[in-house]
């Protein structure tokens, strides 16, 4: 499979640019953008195949950045980060159809193998979430 373009959306630049460093070898291009603006401005122009966004990221909807996303441009790939495991956020992103969640504390693990599988056509949830939200709901 050849190397794809990403974009990377989160308000926090830490975050972006360890991100930025962890997938330089693994795709041919990675843009950084920290707001939603900048998000559809750079979707539009340069039509990743994969859009990383924080679940955090602040929209100008009632909606949150998934469906904003999905709305948009339904053709995208999108994978979330979150620091969020509840049940009902997870469930609520994974309807809005994204492909993958991703936990930012697993980002560094997780990152590479769910931009492969959505990348594949198949969904990807950082292991472990439905397990943490089933300890929490004992």
């Amino acid at each position: 499979m050849q190397k794809g373009r990403v974009i990377l959306a989160d308000k926090h630049p830490n975050v972006l640019g360890g991100i930025h460093r962890l997938l330089e070898a693994e795709v041919e291009t990675v843009l950084m953008v920290s707001d939603e603006i900048s998000l559809m401005h750079a979707l539009e122009k340069h039509h990743p195949d994969v859009v990383v966004a924080d679940l955090s990221l602040p929209v100008s909807t009632e909606s949150n950045i998934a469906q904003e996303l999905k709305n948009k441009f339904p053709k995208i790939k999108v994978i979330i980060l979150s620091n969020y495991d509840d049940r009902s956020v997870v469930e609520d992103v994974m309807a809005s159809g994204i492909e993958g969640f991703i936990l930012k504390q697993r980002a560094v693990i997780d990152l590479i193998p769910a931009i492969r599988d959505v990348r594949r056509g198949l969904k990807y949830i950082s292991p472990g979430v439905f397990d943490t939200i089933d300890d929490k709901s004992r």
